[in-house]
This record gives structure tokens, C-alpha cells and sequence, in this order.
């Protein structure tokens, strides 16, 4: 079978991805989204950010335009650039100049992790202005009303160094997400793996005996997503106790000595 490709500037999300509110983070982001006011999402690593952001852009029907932001992430990688073609010279957008243009949402994931002049750009997109500056066309490209910009980081990972500026982050409106509460996050797993709501109760349990590990030799606990990620590999068959080791375990440290306590962890629940 051949994979499909996919403009993600066209691309609708036609199915309704499934995603459990925690709050009142729905009503927030379509009151936002309809005063062109951006969103800034902050909360730890797989806890449902990025399903978050698929669900409202279901829910808006809008298209959905993600870029994963890293260190060597520039100003040019979002805008644009110019590429050599069969001998000729064309411009060739950029994931955010896509986005403002077919009126999508454009989602930076861990803004913070990506150059500092990117927020440059991003700032006249952030604020009453709702333009691009595209500065190698000698263009300023005006946001459609349906254009929506949002960005996340997580607090608690990044350094103080990596922190998101005051002149950056009061463009936003912000949403605090977390992990689930227990039986909330039950249900997540058991609806996203498949297994059953005792099996998944214990790996609730599991993950937030990781958490309290957190600062005590661990930079994060196991997130939703990681249980998810055990959950799947239960149902096909795994023993649970070696999928935590591969799911979890292996996922959150390569430390001798926490693996072994993680493992201790998750030998006396299953």
C-alpha cells in the first residue's frame, strides 16, 4: 500500500479525534479563536496538547498546519525561501506563510526550543497587526479572519534560558493543561489502547508513582501518552510488566539505577 500525501494546508481533519476536556480549555479556545486573539498552551510533555489542537481544529474545521520546533528551527524554515527548480529560481512557503494564507491554524509546538528569530516573525502575527513580514519578497501578507496562530511549551522542562519572553507571551491568551485526574486518564487509556478499566487503572497508578519520582532523578513521569503507548502493547499480548519496562521505563531515563526503580515500580502492580 501506498502512503498518501497530504497538502496540510488543504487538509481537513474529517474524523472527530477523541479527546476528554479537562476544563473549560474548548469554551476558551473558540472564544479566542473568534476575537483573533492567539493561544499560548502550556503543560507537560504528552498530556494532550497536540490532540487538543486536532480536536478544536475539527471543531472549527479549519486546517491544521503542526511544525515540531527544534534548535536549528529559523525565521526562513516558517516564512520561506527561495529553492533552486529545473534550472530556475521559486519561492517556496513556508509551514506558517501556508498557514496564514489558506486561513488555517498554524501550531509551533515548543516554541521555545526553536531560534530566536523566529519570534520576531511571529510577533506582528500575534498582536492587533495580524501580518507576516516577508522580508526576502519585500511582501506583508495580512491574516484572514480564519487564520488562527497557537503555541506551546512545557514550564517545567525547558530552562530558565529557554523561558518565553514577556513580550512574547502577553500576545497570548494561555490555557494550563496537566495530566488527566485518575479516573479521567482511566478512561483515556482505556478508550486510546483498548484494554480493559482494571489493567488500566493499575497503569494510572504506575504512572503517577513515576511522577512523584520527578526532581528525585527523573525530569518528567510517564505521561498519557506513554500509557497509551503500554496500554496498545498490553492488548496485543505483551506482559505488562515488560511493556512498562519498554513503554515507560526506557522512554523517560536512561539512568541504571532509576530503570531498576521504575521497574520495582511497576513489578508491584502487575
Amino acid at each position: 500500500m501506498n502512503a498518501r500525501t497530504l497538502d496540510p494546508a488543504q487538509h481537513l481533519i474529517e474524523r472527530e479525534p477523541y479527546y476528554e476536556p479537562i476544563g473549560d480549555e474548548i469554551q476558551l479556545f473558540e472564544a479566542a479563536y473568534r476575537q483573533q486573539i492567539p493561544v499560548l498552551l502550556k503543560g507537560p510533555t504528552g498530556c494532550g496538547k497536540t490532540r487538543f489542537m486536532e480536536h478544536m481544529a475539527w471543531r472549527l474545521k479549519r486546517p491544521l498546519i503542526t511544525v515540531s520546533c527544534h534548535d536549528d528551527l529559523t525565521a526562513s524554515d516558517l516564512v520561506g525561501r527561495y529553492l533552486v527548480k529545473g534550472g530556475e529560481t521559486v519561492w517556496v512557503d513556508g509551514p506558517l506563510t501556508r498557514a496564514v494564507r489558506a486561513g488555517g491554524i498554524c501550531y509551533l509546538d515548543e516554541i521555545v526550543e526553536a531560534r530566536k528569530d523566529t519570534m520576531v516573525v511571529i510577533h506582528p502575527l500575534a498582536d492587533d497587526r495580524r501580518t507576516l513580514p516577508m522580508e526576502k519578497l519585500g511582501q506583508l501578507v495580512e491574516a484572514p479572519p480564519e487564520f488562527c496562530l497557537a503555541i506551546s511549551y512545557n514550564p517545567g522542562y525547558q530552562s530558565v534560558l529557554k523561558d518565553l519572553k514577556q513580550s512574547t507571551r502577553q500576545r497570548f491568551v494561555a490555557l494550563e493543561f496537566d495530566y488527566p485526574a485518575a479516573e479521567l486518564e482511566r478512561r483515556i487509556v482505556v478508550n486510546e489502547s483498548g484494554i480493559d478499566a482494571g489493567m488500566a487503572e493499575k497503569l494510572v497508578r504506575f504512572a503517577q508513582m513515576t511522577r512523584n519520582l520527578k526532581g528525585s532523578g527523573l525530569e518528567e513521569g510517564a505521561s498519557t501518552r506513554l500509557l497509551v503507548h503500554a496500554g496498545k502493547l498490553i492488548s496485543s499480548g505483551v506482559d505488562p510488566v515488560v511493556a512498562c519496562r519498554s513503554a515507560v521505563a526506557q522512554a523517560v531515563t536512561d539512568d541504571a539505577d532509576m530503570l531498576t526503580a521504575i521497574q520495582e515500580l511497576s513489578s508491584s502492580l502487575f
